[in-house]
């Protein structure tokens, strides 16, 4: 059974005080000591957590049981580290990207008195990943393992970033400056690496099953699973219903480099181009409409429908060619897969 997000949302309560512990060692003032815990709070809930989630369940699924109590809180608190992870870098993002709102709450940097703050709260956030590391894995022999997969993944989150704000900065469009091989390195970098490869290296590890071969095979499939899932996105950004999508997008006003640019010119005629450049990235109703007319001019959506094919299909094949002798289970992949197939939000 797939674990609930209430079951998970039980672990983190611990985790805030096994923080609010490590502050007090310090002796830190009562005021920050708040404040501190009012940002995990607003920063890491509210989310849809599946990142956390995935890690428990891949856990279940590679040893092939239900996990006791001590292994459900361990694997829950790594899968923690991951949305703390994600709540460090949506901090920091927000302020860079100027968003008004997160989760449907005012962003963090715009809650009342926070402000700039919010940077060192960020870098909070991201400690709190290794104090929490440490006390609870400390003794076991792949330690070290877990503190090195956390800090290349972040670092390669935030290459993915930096290639993003420098292809696409939100106040200057240069359409020139986009193609296919960098919108490629954003997503592999700034989402693939976080959101699929580190839950399932992280439940490895925590299975006993993190041998060099699976930690392979696992990056091989879920690497080109993220971009699918994120090029999933960037469609559905532009042609879901926004009431179906719970948000309406907002990718072509952003001068976001996202795939359906990137197709569109690829494949538009000197013409569209030129009505591309002049309505991209523009902050209204009216230039973002012409864009979507040159989309379905371009039919980019039979463009995404064959491109879905062909990259569900490869990641079949893989999946089905998995050698499972090293403990890996073909099934967690496929649960991975079929979270994602023809989703529509």
């Amino acid at each position: 059974m797939p674990t609930t997000l209430k079951e998970f949302e039980t672990v983190f309560p611990k985790l805030v005080e096994d923080l609010k512990e490590h502050c007090q060692k310090y002796q830190l003032p009562e005021q920050a000591l708040k404040w501190f815990e009012q940002s995990l709070t607003h920063n890491t809930l509210g989310g849809k957590c599946n990142r956390g989630l995935s890690v428990v369940d891949t856990t279940q699924l590679l040893l092939g049981r239900k996990l006791s109590d001590d292994e459900f809180f361990k694997a829950a608190t790594l899968g923690w580290m991951i949305e703390l992870l994600q709540a460090f870098f949506l901090v920091s993002d927000d302020i860079m990207d100027s968003s008004k709102t997160r989760r449907g709450q005012p962003c963090w940097y715009l809650m009342p008195n926070v402000g700039m703050i919010a940077i060192n709260d960020a870098f909070m956030l991201e400690s709190s990943i290794y104090l929490l590391l440490k006390k609870y894995f400390r003794q076991e022999k792949y330690y070290l393992d877990l503190i090195e997969l956390f800090h290349e993944v972040t670092f390669q989150t935030e290459l993915g970033q930096a290639c993003d704000l420098l292809t696409a900065p939100e106040d200057h469009v240069d359409l020139d400056n986009f193609s296919l091989e960098k919108y490629s390195f954003i997503v592999i970098y700034k989402t693939a690496y976080y959101s699929f490869y580190l839950p399932v290296a992280l439940a490895l590890h925590f299975a006993g099953f993190a041998s060099p071969k699976n930690l392979k095979t696992a990056e091989d499939i879920l690497i080109p699973m993220g971009e699918y899932f994120q090029v999933q996105d960037d469609y559905l950004d532009n042609f879901a219903d926004p009431a179906v999508l719970g948000k309406i997008g907002t990718d072509i006003q952003d001068n976001k480099c996202s795939w359906l640019i990137n197709q569109a010119l690829k494949i538009a005629t000197p013409e569209q181009r030129k009505v591309l450049e002049q309505n991209y990235g523009k902050k209204d109703i009216k230039s973002e409409a012409v864009v979507k007319e040159v989309f379905n001019e371009l039919q980019l959506e039979q463009v995404y429908t064959k491109y879905e094919e062909q990259r569900v299909g490869e990641l079949r094949q893989k999946i089905a060619s998995i050698d499972e002798s090293e403990g890996l289970k073909k099934e967690v992949f496929e649960e991975f897969l079929r979270k994602i197939y023809k989703r529509s939000k």
